[in-house]
């Protein structure tokens, strides 16, 4: 007879490390009074118990038959193109943001879009009520009856619901109210957070039900709960963005099904979130003429490329120590770029007070993106703008060199598209690279970039 009895352990709410005392710094992911005491049930089984053998058996590789899955699309380009191509049957995403960034927006947008195509789709809340789903649903537009609503947080109740239902798609808004009655610890804890999780993979595979669940993050911008919550599903999105900007941008950290280098771009408005189909021309709107310490670049974001203005501001300092301020891409790099200018230009650039800023709020750390921060640096040092049919993009090593970068052809043809004329590029990126209507010009080095603008 198996014997249960309850002990208690000590969890970690940042990343889940299981201890049997307190700690005051976890050892997983060095966090500072981090551990809180959960009740965990255990089972002692007797020596005579045995353990059953599965029904299945191991089979074969090659006797495995695989037969290519339809890939559900949502009728959202964007949000296809980060899923790998659409919904997989029985897949288990997570989608995780901060608090106002459009999660529960997103995925009620997706409902109504899967509705329209007569797809049963089961929105289960437990955060909201029935009545505060309407009012948002009301400004998004027209419901079709293949949508049901659910609040509920008890994951018994879930799970006979959506087996009674049978949905093909699901919505768990969000995995951090759920609870299981079995688990003694509040809801949103680390062991209720990884059962709920569980409980939900097990329907998804076992059903085939296409879920997605949302979860909260912590103040670093990751998932609240353990760890093992992005190990378990099968695809992990972030929704990032400035609460108070207008875009949004979803980028997939973990697809099983896909490429985890993809993004979609949404602008928030009043009806709710709309795909960006050309981001490169929104990033660029409202770029100033004739500025000097503009430059704009260009960003590969996994097979996109986006076109961004990157801005400096260099001046004399009146400290003794001046300040460099980065914003939107990496505050080590600029310096690196700085001592670059400094060691192989000639450029006296240690006296002064330099900020860099990637307009529009985006957060880029591609070594592409060095020839333009350094030419929007030489730009503003000595206040000559530069033309504004101009584009440059390259990596910059330590002893000035301009590298190569990769698909240099997609690169340059978004920029034909946006109107661009010249383009400065690394000479090793130049080789069977011949675009219409664009002059491409080669540089070895930074002085050689320098000496072309």
């Amino acid at each position: 007879m198996a014997k249960a009895k309850k002990t208690t352990m000590f969890f970690c709410q940042e990343c889940g490390f299981e201890s049997s005392k307190w700690m005051g710094q976890c050892p997983g992911c060095k966090a500072w009074n981090s551990f809180v005491e959960e009740t965990v049930p255990t089972t002692i089984t007797g020596s005579k118990s045995r353990v059953q053998a599965s029904q299945v058996a191991p089979v074969v590789l090659s006797e495995i038959s695989l037969q290519e899955e339809d890939k559900l699309t949502t009728g959202m380009e964007e949000l296809d193109r980060v899923l790998g191509g659409g919904i997989v049957p029985g897949s288990l995403t997570l989608v995780g943001g901060d608090p106002g960034i459009g999660k529960s927006t997103l995925l009620l947008q997706v409902c109504r879009l899967l509705a329209e195509k007569q797809i049963k789709v089961l929105y289960i809340s437990g955060e909201e009520s029935l009545k505060q789903i309407k009012l948002r649903a009301m400004r998004i537009g027209q419901f079709s009856d293949s949508l049901s609503l659910f609040c509920e947080t008890n994951l018994g109740i879930i799970e006979e619901t959506i087996r009674k239902l049978q949905p093909q798609v699901v919505i768990i808004d969000s995995i951090q109210t759920m609870y299981q009655e079995s688990v003694g610890a509040a809801p949103g804890s680390v062991s209720q957070v990884r059962e709920a999780t569980g409980v939900l993979l097990q329907l998804a595979k076992g059903l085939g039900v296409s879920t997605f669940i949302v979860g909260h993050v912590t103040k670093e911008g990751t998932v609240a709960g353990p760890r093992v919550l992005e190990h378990m599903v099968d695809t992990v999105l972030y929704f990032e963005g400035d609460r108070h900007a207008s875009y949004r941008i979803l980028r997939g950290v973990k697809n099983r099904f896909g490429s985890t280098n993809e993004i979609g771009v949404f602008e928030m408005r009043k009806e709710g979130l709309v795909e960006v189909k050309n981001p490169s021309e929104f990033m660029l709107n409202g770029k100033p003429e004739g500025a000097s310490g503009s430059v704009v670049t260009c960003s590969m974001e996994g097979t996109r490329p986006m076109l961004l203005e990157i801005q400096a501001l260099v001046c004399h300092s009146n400290f003794g120590i001046p300040r460099r301020q980065a914003s939107g891409t990496d505050f080590n790099r600029l310096n690196l770029l700085m001592a670059v200018l400094e060691k192989r230009v000639g450029l006296q650039m240690s006296s002064c007070d330099a900020y860099v800023n990637i307009a529009g709020g985006m957060k880029i750390v591609e070594p592409s993106l060095d020839l333009g921060i350094v030419m929007a640096l030489v730009s503003s040092f000595k206040n000559k703008p530069i033309d504004d049919s101009v584009i440059v993009f390259g990596e910059v090593g330590l002893s000035g060199e301009v590298r190569a970068v990769s698909m240099a052809e997609q690169r340059v043809l978004e920029a034909k598209k946006l109107g661009f004329k010249t383009c400065i590029l690394p000479k090793s990126s130049l080789q069977g690279l011949k675009v219409e209507g664009m002059e491409l010009m080669g540089v070895s080095s930074v002085q050689d970039a320098i000496d072309k603008i």
